[in-house]
């Protein structure tokens, strides 16, 4: 009934990259009040997690990640 099926390599590394930014993006929230650090992990957080969102074809995830990517990034070239 369920066909078995591996992940390609891009899919692996994808996976892996995404993890790694929702890691970032959990962080992000407490680290916010550190003199801007927190600015920085969610860029970071977002820009890890573009490729397994992509991969999968989540757009409304990927609307998400560049409205995160926007908005923080007008909040730091602000601040400096």
């Amino acid at each position: 009934m369920v066909q078995e099926r591996r992940l390609t390599p891009v899919e692996r590394l994808a996976n892996r990259s995404g993890y790694m930014g929702s890691a970032f993006l959990m962080v992000s929230p407490y680290l916010l009040p550190y003199e801007g650090v927190g600015a920085y992990t969610y860029l970071v957080g977002a820009v890890l997690s573009m490729p397994q969102v992509w991969v999968a074809k989540q757009w409304n995830i990927v609307a998400l990640n560049f409205n995160l990517l926007v908005g923080y990034g007008i909040y730091i070239y602000t601040a400096l």
